[in-house]
């Protein structure tokens, strides 16, 4: 295991006292994988150095956000002529109503935005406008799919295909979770017994169109249009979480690759060009009741803030700018995926990389991850040896097996090969 010095110990005790687990948001905290915090200190391109002075290729990405790598130019010195004309003014702008515009414009369905400030707060709004919509007070989500940390998302499916929720944190009523049912990923089955168990009661739907938070999960052929097709005949709304997905998988998002137009959808991460930058738009109808427009309340003083704006513009700037963007950061997974799956047949250990252009995640597994269930049943031990070694070989990957890892513009050949060899050096050692 990588050694942790008195800094980054000392840091991590300080930490400790004034922050639960020492960390602001909880997989942050390393606790998987039996170390402390890693503390960051800089990151540029598609590196990451720590508080001891060491850098590692990183596969994180902030999570998402670093679609363009870590620091760049365009986006760094639009942030900085942002704060020279005022860091927040708690009032309409100019640069709002154009990202909002290049937002509409890229995303299918997306005829009206809302610009807030997390993920957390999108998809929380949006199943509000939903409920306003329809009349009704359910939800259907998905085992092993992560919505934020509001009361009815925190819920799981236990080992049934479709269940009654169960509350998933102290804090959570018992009553709030009642209102959410839970189905299993690519299991339309399961969809239809969440409709038939709750009928006529089920406002929304709500689905990472690609899973990110079990792991890098694609969805099978015709489950989305599955969902689409149930949403329709039930009356009930369909929202895509394309918080992870949306401008990271494809120029539109996931609506686009797949050709699924959702009634609603939730963005964030990329299109806040890695400033507190999330939003959820959909058909007009239905955002047309979101207040000052209609009745269904939503606000937030800190909402389309103008340096995560300038942010946002910038990034879609540079993506404007690189018309090939998309099929580079596809060839880049494809070679990372198919070198990494070279190395996982020669050392002929259980594993399994999937991948959706620049989304992807190496499973400890010995078939496919399709659903959480399969995620559950993953080797954790053989995760948390695989991450260790290649930390201490200055890899950076995900601190948990059920977490996505992102390709960047800033990953060119030379971070590939390297993260290529400490997996192969790695994985001859876990042999061992």
């Amino acid at each position: 295991m990588i050694g942790v010095s008195h800094a980054s110990a000392a840091l991590a005790a300080r930490a400790a006292r004034v922050a639960p687990g020492g960390v602001h948001s909880p997989v942050r905290a390393f606790k998987a994988m039996g170390m402390p915090p890693l503390a960051i200190a800089e990151a540029h391109g598609a590196h990451v150095t720590d508080v001891d002075g060491r850098r590692f290729v990183d596969w994180i990405g902030a999570w998402g956000p670093a679609l363009l790598g870590h620091d760049h130019p365009v986006v760094a010195k639009a942030v900085v002529e942002a704060v020279s004309r005022g860091v927040v003014f708690g009032l309409a702008s100019t640069h709002e109503v154009e990202l909002s515009e290049r937002i509409t414009a890229r995303v299918p369905g997306c005829e009206m935005v809302r610009l807030v400030v997390t993920g957390t707060e999108a998809t929380m709004s949006a199943v509000r406008v939903a409920r306003a919509a329809t009349g009704r007070s359910g939800i259907i989500k998905f085992a092993g799919g992560y919505h934020g940390h509001a009361d009815m998302f925190l819920v799981s499916a236990g080992s049934g295909a479709a269940t009654l929720g169960v509350p998933d944190s102290p804090g959570v009523t018992a009553g709030t979770a009642a209102d959410t049912a839970v189905a299993r990923f690519n299991d339309l089955d399961s969809v239809d017994r969440c409709f038939d168990d709750h009928r006529g009661a089920i406002a929304a739907l709500i689905v990472e169109p690609v899973m990110g938070n079990m792991g890098c999960v694609p969805p099978a052929d015709g489950f989305l249009e599955g969902l689409r097709d149930r949403c329709t005949r039930h009356g009930a709304v369909l929202i895509f979480d394309e918080v992870m997905t949306g401008f990271r998988v494809a120029r539109g998002g996931a609506a686009a690759r797949y050709g699924v137009t959702p009634d609603l959808i939730t963005l964030g991460k990329v299109a806040g060009g890695g400033l507190p930058l999330a939003a959820f738009g959909g058909r007009r109808d239905l955002m047309e009741l979101v207040a000052p427009a209609g009745p269904v309340y939503q606000a937030g003083t800190y909402a389309a803030h103008p340096l995560a704006v300038a942010a946002g513009l910038a990034t879609f700037d540079v993506i404007d700018a690189t018309p090939d963007l998309y099929e580079d950061l596809e060839r880049t997974g494809d070679l990372l995926e198919s070198s990494l799956q070279a190395v996982i047949a020669a050392a002929g250990v259980g594993a399994v990389v999937q991948r959706v252009g620049s989304m992807w995640t190496m499973f400890f597994s010995a078939g496919p991850v399709r659903c959480w269930d399969d995620a559950a049943a993953v080797d954790r031990a053989a995760h948390v040896a695989f991450f260790t070694g290649m930390l201490a070989r200055g890899v950076l990957l995900p601190p948990s097996p059920f977490e996505s890892a992102f390709v960047s513009m800033a990953h060119d050949q030379v971070p590939i090969a390297y993260t290529v060899e400490a997996a192969r050096a790695t994985l001859r050692d876990l042999r061992r």
